[in-house]
């Protein structure tokens, strides 16, 4: 029996070295890790929930390893090693304990990490707790934490930020104030704030504003707000340098709240319609750099964007402005059903310029010789392309224009910054046919594959109306009342207009418009997605 105990006993000790040598080349593992990558900044004992654990700071991460104790038998527990990247986190705060009402002081209990975690294409809140009860351990962690978020240069500190408080179902200014301003303040971001009282307000304050006061502005708002706000950004660029003919690069970031209906240009650059995800893009300082188009007609500059819709487009957003005393999804359902009742072709000339790409068949940046090409900038003889015919709809995006209606985007074929715009035009057919494509676009694919449909890569576009398009505002009004459809083409008149959709706005045009694309023209908060979360669907067709 004495043998047997001392073999059990000799077997328990062989078990527990094993254990701690298994343990401590693990730990050295990490520990060599770390220190080949990079230096350790700060290295301490704090709790995570109950258990004790090896902190370790470096300048990009933070990682813990568990401190598991010996036990009688030799069994360890398993716990898993974990770490966080500091560029996730948007805040530390000093964890201390209060009682009810008091508002200040307290024995500290460690710090506090606030960071956003992936979910999907979402951004979430979410906090890592680091228990320790040493006020000068604590504070030390702290401020040395405090330091290295500072280093993170493109994290705004001061913004500028605008709301349209008419925006979708007028809930803009309570989305501000339930789910970012609390954000914002926690991550020590600094606002003011303007509430918009009428349209064109939004640029009246961007070209009065003193921007170089701050590092970036907010707008929380659907896209025609959006528009309006990057417009703004761009006009006053040109003013600032001094440059009214050519388009200049906004200095200031644009960051975008959703609050609209379909908030297109905010699924675009978030991939999801949530204000939480827009707003920890903001503070996290994750910036891209966006094309933009500019519109012109007559030679005079209508509008800085990013798409535009001729014919189906156009009519359909005409007659939905004139029931605004709809809800937002009624009015555009009936003005879709309304306006494909009274489909018909519209007669133009299409011209367009082919987009040149440094790499085929690949979304990727440009080198500043290719935007001084597009910009005839290099001598190079320019070879527009001229069709003439009948249309049912010309679109031009320079942005995918995602949304949870088109989780592939009405310009499937492109993206945020490959200094091109799409130009899908659908020629003149059936009713029936042009309902399969625009059904195609909520589904993952297909959208383009109609022989009446044409897509072209394009880094300029002309789009002229001929003299049997197009109907006074009267003529207009006249139709809606009589409820009549009509199939022959109508004859241009004095006053005549032709409705544009220009990021989700009305823009009444009587002549040709030139669409040209201006590579990374503005820098908006967000990341490039391909596809975007698909919640919703139209059930009217």
């Amino acid at each position: 029996m004495s043998k047997q105990r001392k073999g059990t006993k000799k077997k328990v000790h062989d078990k527990q070295r094993e254990t701690m040598e298994e343990r401590q080349d693990g730990e050295e593992e990490v520990d060599e890790e770390l220190e080949a990558s990079e230096c350790v900044v700060l290295r301490g004992i704090f709790k995570l929930g109950k258990k004790s654990h090896d902190v370790l700071l470096t300048r990009s991460r933070l990682s813990w390893m568990p401190i598991v104790p010996e036990t009688p038998t030799g069994e360890s527990c398993v716990l898993q090693p974990g770490f966080l990247m500091l560029q996730d986190v948007y805040a530390v705060k000093v964890k201390r304990r209060r009682a009810v009402g008091q508002q200040s002081g307290g024995p500290v209990l460690g710090v506090a990490l606030f960071h956003s975690k992936r979910s999907g294409r979402r951004l979430e809140e979410d906090t890592v707790h680091l228990h320790n009860a040493s006020a000068e351990h604590t504070h030390t962690w702290y401020n040395t934490l405090k330091e290295l978020l500072k280093g993170f240069s493109s994290r705004p500190r001061y913004v500028k930020v605008l709301i349209n408080p008419s925006s979708h179902r007028k809930e803009a200014v309570h989305i501000y104030r339930e789910h970012v301003a609390a954000l914002f303040k926690m991550a020590d971001l600094r606002t003011d704030i303007t509430v918009t009282e009428r349209k064109g307000h939004a640029l009246s304050v961007m070209k009065e504003c003193k921007l170089e006061e701050f590092d970036g502005v907010v707008c929380v708002g659907g896209d025609g707000f959006v528009a309006e706000l990057c417009h703004a950004l761009v006009l006053r660029a040109q003013l600032d340098a001094n440059s009214p003919l050519d388009p200049v690069k906004s200095r200031l970031p644009l960051g975008i709240i959703p609050a609209g209906s379909t908030d297109v240009i905010s699924c675009s650059v978030h991939g999801v319609r949530d204000p939480v995800t827009a707003a920890l893009h903001i503070v996290l300082g994750h910036l891209q750099q966006v094309d933009m188009c500019s519109f012109s007609t007559l030679g005079q500059s209508v509008h800085f964007g990013f798409s535009a819709m001729f014919g189906f487009g156009g009519r359909s957003l005409a007659l939905a402005e004139k029931k605004r005393w709809m809800s937002s999804s009624r009015r555009r359902e009936y003005a879709l059903i309304k306006t494909l009742a009274r489909l018909r072709p519209e007669e133009c000339q299409l011209s367009f310029l082919p987009a040149k790409k440094s790499n085929p068949g690949q979304f990727g940046h440009k080198d500043q010789d290719q935007d001084r090409d597009q910009d005839g900038g290099s001598g190079i003889e320019e070879t527009w392309t001229t069709k003439q015919g009948l249309y049912l709809s010309i679109s031009i995006m320079s942005i995918p224009c995602l949304s949870p209606h088109a989780p592939r985007g009405l310009a499937p074929n492109t993206s945020s910054a490959n200094g091109s715009a799409s130009l899908i035009a659908v020629g003149n057919t059936t009713r029936s046919e042009f309902i399969k494509h625009l059904k195609r676009y909520n589904s993952s694919s297909g959208q383009l594959n109609f022989s009446f449909v044409e897509a072209h890569d394009v880094s300029a576009v002309r789009v002229g109306p001929l003299s049997q398009v197009g109907c006074s505002k009267e003529e207009s009004e006249e139709e809606e009342e009589e409820g009549g459809s009509r199939t022959a083409p109508i004859i241009q008149s004095q006053g005549a207009f032709f409705p544009w959709n220009i990021d989700g706005e009305l823009v009444e045009i009587a002549n040709e418009v030139l669409i040209k694309v201006h590579p990374r023209l503005i820098t908006l908060y967000g990341e490039e997605v391909d596809e975007v979360e698909s919640t919703a669907s139209c059930s009217c067709i």
